[in-house]
């Protein structure tokens, strides 16, 4: 499938500053630039990820928040929550479900953006963080089923159906979205996060990444999702 109903409202929850500009930014701003409103959801603050001596997490931290918030400005979210994790500690725990159920119930988005958990090996190169594994964890279970059931954690908030999830770093992907129009965007909202990027400039690699996905559809630059249907299009009148 390439064509995708734009949704009116999306969360994007990932592990740390960055992940998402690596990944699904240009579908994030394709959306938003359609009219969907989108909400960041970051795990850490990736407070860990940095080798200059004489930095410590806090600072760190701060830099990190500073950087996310101005990559979403360039793709037009306008929403970034931080749940304060410590980077590289990161595990799906009942607390962490629980920080994201309280969120889904709060913005009830129409659906959630996240990463793969069984997803190890990128490659000969390339050994997915744990950080990145327990983030997709725990956003799924928060979205399938805890955030809809009434009687868990009910004073977090009237329940919420999720619609759909979109799973990147799948090797089963069921829907490519085209991101020609946006991609330029996705390179610059990367380009946002200073510390991590340094002297190093992205662009080749995120374009030759899109262009390898938009070839198995036609697309000159794509990113690739497998989706999966929490409420069914024929049951969604009857959702809340």
């Amino acid at each position: 499938m390439i064509a995708e109903r734009i949704p009116e409202s999306a969360m994007v929850i990932v592990a740390h500053p960055d992940d998402a500009e690596f990944t699904v930014a240009g579908t994030v701003a394709a959306w938003t630039r359609a009219g969907c409103k989108c909400i960041y959801v970051l795990c850490t603050d990736g407070n860990a990820g940095s080798h200059e001596p004489g930095m410590t997490r806090e600072r760190l931290g701060a830099i990190r928040r500073l950087e996310q918030r101005a990559a979403c400005s360039v793709l037009g979210v306008h929403e970034v929550v931080f749940l304060g994790y410590d980077d590289g500690l990161l595990q799906p725990t009942l607390e962490l479900r629980r920080d994201l159920v309280r969120l889904v119930r709060q913005f009830r988005p129409e659906v959630v953006l996240t990463s793969d958990p069984t997803s190890l090996f990128h490659g000969e190169d390339y050994i997915n963080h744990p950080d990145h594994r327990a983030a997709g964890q725990a956003a799924l279970d928060a979205v399938a089923p805890a955030a809809a059931m009434p009687l868990l954690w009910p004073e977090l908030g009237a329940p919420h159906r999720v619609r759909r999830v979109y799973i990147h770093g799948n090797g089963q992907p069921t829907v490519w979205i085209d991101v020609t129009d946006t991609i330029a965007l996705k390179v610059e909202a990367l380009r946002m996060h200073a510390s991590q990027m340094g002297e190093w400039d992205p662009t080749e690699m995120i374009y030759g990444w899109a262009a390898e996905n938009g070839k198995e559809k036609g697309l000159a630059y794509a990113e690739r999702f497998r989706r999966m249907f929490l409420v069914r299009p024929d049951e969604e009148q009857v959702s809340d």
